[in-house]
C-alpha cells in the first residue's frame, strides 16, 4: 500500500483517524461521509494512494474493478440499488476534487436533483 503522510484518506486506510466502515477488502474502503448530501453517502477510495483519477495507471485496472464491486456492494447493503444511486468522482480543483486521494461518493436514497444527461 503506497501512503501519503499528509493524506487524511491514507489516515483513514491506516486506522490513525476512525471511520464508519461500510466495506473492506484488500484493495479499497468504504466509509460514511462525515458531511453527507444525501441520505446515503459513502466514500469509495482505494487503499493504494492515488492522487486523482488522471493517476490511475494500466496496473491500476483491478483497483478500479474493486471500487466498481464495492460500489454494487455497498448499494445493494444500503438498500438503494434498486431504487437508484449515483456514483461521482471529482478530479482536480475544477472538478471538485478537495481531498487528493482518489474517491468515488455513492449517494442515494432519495430522488437525486441534478444532472440528468440526455442519453
Amino acid at each position: 500500500m503506497d501512503v501519503a503522510t499528509d493524506c487524511i484518506f491514507c489516515k483513514i486506510v491506516s486506522g490513525d483517524i476512525p471511520s464508519t466502515k461500510v466495506y473492506e477488502n484488500d484493495d479499497v474502503l468504504a466509509f460514511r461521509d462525515i458531511q453527507p448530501q444525501a441520505p446515503v453517502h459513502i466514500l469509495i477510495i482505494p487503499k493504494k494512494h492515488i492522487p486523482t483519477w488522471n493517476d490511475l495507471t494500466p496496473e491500476d485496472g483491478r483497483i478500479v474493478a474493486e471500487i466498481a464491486k464495492a460500489a454494487q456492494i455497498v448499494a445493494r447493503e444500503q438498500n438503494v440499488a434498486d431504487s437508484g444511486y449515483r456514483l461521482v468522482n471529482n478530479c482536480n480543483k475544477d472538478g471538485g476534487q478537495v481531498v487528493y486521494h482518489l474517491h468515488v461518493h455513492l449517494l442515494g436514497g432519495e430522488k437525486l436533483a441534478g444532472l440528468n444527461p440526455k442519453g
